[in-house]
Order: structure tokens, then sequence, then C-alpha cells
């Protein structure tokens, strides 16, 4: 399997779909949004976006499966290659004209990433990797960030809409960050997170109660990148295992310990 060949074509799937996402935004209007649950929405421009996106992988492997967000496909299970797709990462960013939001596009063997896909609308930036490469934001290699103490990084945060606990714990981690480094960010998107891990913007993020969709794209470029990526007990179930930490190894286990405190 070529995998540069396929992320390659990956890419401008996703910019295909960036685009018509952008396009939409121009006009958008909040009576054309749909709520999933109380803090779960949805548009035309999620399920379209998704249409356009599997459409283009299908024809590139059509040996494939798909796990998506929006439920526009329905395929058997026990392929080995599978697509996971989330069309618009960051959909609440959207929806109010806030930046960040993206296109994710992970292709798995297994249950392993081995092509990822990250395309950022707004500013139109592509973070990509495949299994043995680099990792790479439209064509430049990129690399974790060089800290290596961790009062010296800049750490993203995600908050879901969880259980009363979680959120206290979140607020006494951002209370630290706040104390105690550069400082911490949640800027609404999983996939965008990871990507700016990879590319040192970001010296780590965390997130608990998250969907294989929003990090198998991003886990596989930080890694790529020179990351450390695990679930909250170190291990390596973070793409469908709901919790993810992804840090510069220089800092991971500084980092790690402040988020499980």
């Amino acid at each position: 399997m070529n995998y540069q060949a396929i992320c390659e074509k990956a890419c401008a799937i996703a910019r295909e779909a960036g685009a018509f996402i952008a396009a939409q935004r121009e006009g958008f209007s909040f009576d054309k949004v749909e709520f999933k649950g109380t803090h779960d929405m949805v548009s035309y421009v999620d399920k379209e976006a998704e249409r356009i996106v599997v459409k283009g992988l299908s024809a590139l492997l059509p040996e494939a499966g798909f796990v998506t967000e929006e439920g526009t496909v329905t395929q058997a299970s026990g392929q080995r290659y599978r697509w996971i797709i989330d069309p618009l990462d960051g959909t609440t960013n959207f929806i109010h004209g806030v930046a960040p939001y993206c296109v994710s596009l992970a292709l798995t063997d297994g249950d392993e990433p081995v092509v990822g896909v990250v395309y950022e609308v707004v500013k139109g930036e592509c973070f990509y990797a495949w299994e043995g490469s680099a990792a790479y934001l439209d064509g430049r290699p990129i690399c974790v960030a060089a800290t290596n103490e961790l009062r010296h990084g800049l750490y993203a945060v995600g908050l879901s809409h969880a259980s009363q606990d979680t959120v206290a714990q979140l607020l006494k981690n951002i209370d630290y960050f706040l104390r105690n480094t550069n400082g911490v960010r949640r800027i609404g998107s999983a996939a965008a997170d990871l990507a700016y891990v990879a590319a040192g913007r970001f010296d780590g993020f965390y997130q608990k109660n998250l969907s294989p969709w929003d990090v198998a794209a991003g886990a596989l470029i930080v890694e790529r990148a020179g990351g450390r990526v695990t679930d909250f007990s170190g291990g390596t179930n973070y793409v469908f295992g709901g919790e993810i930490i992804a840090a510069s190894p220089t800092i991971y286990d500084e980092f790690k310990r402040v988020v499980l405190s």
C-alpha cells in the first residue's frame, strides 16, 4: 500500500471539503442548525462536507470502510482498512464564525492510523503524515516543540460537556497552568489542538470524552512529528478509548502528572 500517494490525494479531498465549508460560512445563519443534544450541534454543512469526503475517499480506496461522525455512509464491519472521518471538527466554532475548524481524515489498518490529514479551513493549512514519514504542514516538515521545562510551555485543553467532577478536575488543571506556565488555551477543535502540538505551537494537549474521529488523524501527525501520544494511563488506547494526552516528549511526564493530579 502506497500510503504517501494515498495521503497526498486525501489532502486534496480535505481541501475540496474545506473549500465547500468556507463558502457556506458566508451568509450562514443559526436557523440552519440542528441539535443532536443540548450541546451537540450539526448543520447541512457537516453532512454535505462528509458526503464530499466519502465520495472522494471511496474512489481513492474502494476496499476501505468508514467510521463517520454524521453517519452519511453505512459500511459493514470487518474491513482491514477504514477511514475515520470528521468532516467539520469544531462545528460550534463554525456556527459562530470563530476559528479554528477542520476537516479530519485518518486511514487505519486495523486500529492503527497509517494516514492522517487535518485541514484547518480558516487559515487554509494542511497538516499531514503517513506511516513511516515525517509530519508536514503544506509541504514543510514540522516537529514538536523542544521545550524542556513545563513552565516554559503553552498548553491546550479540551472541554467536553461531561460530568461535574470532570469539569472540576479540568478547572483545577487550568488554574495550575495559568499560574505556572506560559498559559493555557481552549480553542474548540481537538483536531486543530493536535495539529498545533505537532507544529510546535502548543507543547501539550489533553482531553477526555472524545470520539475516534476527533483524534485519529491528529494523533498520527503528532507521533510522526516526534511527539508522544497516549491515553491517560500511558497506554496506546487513545483513538478508541475516549481520552488522549499528546505532548513534546521532553515535558510529557511532567505534563501527564499535572493532568492526572
